[in-house]
């Protein structure tokens, strides 16, 4: 299943792995083991943030995953489901013969439905 991982960095945690460079380390074996379809980093409320999106084949695979980060980082990590668009086109399909509303129904707001 197509997952998405989130990992905030506690900034004296990062400031650490960072001068002492294991940072690199654990970010590569990261690479390495999830083999992501997306990898970004940015800030996330000012701290260090990583966010990958990686297919996973089996719910053990979370603690392989996240103690590194928590260990390393001391990083909140949160690994979510996700979709892409495809995904999601696929699933308001099967919702369209559910609901009865056409796909392309203006919603009560008066704004478009996603339809593909």
């Amino acid at each position: 299943m197509r997952m998405m991982l989130r990992a905030v960095m506690d900034t004296r945690s990062g400031n650490a792995v960072i001068r002492d460079g294991s940072i690199s380390q654990v970010i590569s074996r990261l690479i390495e083991q999830l083999h992501p379809e997306a990898a970004y980093f940015a800030s996330e409320d000012g701290q260090r943030a990583c966010f990958m999106v990686f297919d996973m084949t089996d719910p053990a695979q979370l603690p392989v995953i996240s103690e590194p980060l928590f260990q390393a980082a001391g990083a909140r990590v949160t690994i979510s489901p996700c979709m892409d668009l495809e995904d999601l086109k696929r699933g308001l399909a099967q919702l369209e013969g559910t609901t009865g509303a056409p796909a392309g129904a203006r919603a009560p707001d008066g704004d478009t439905a996603f339809v593909g």
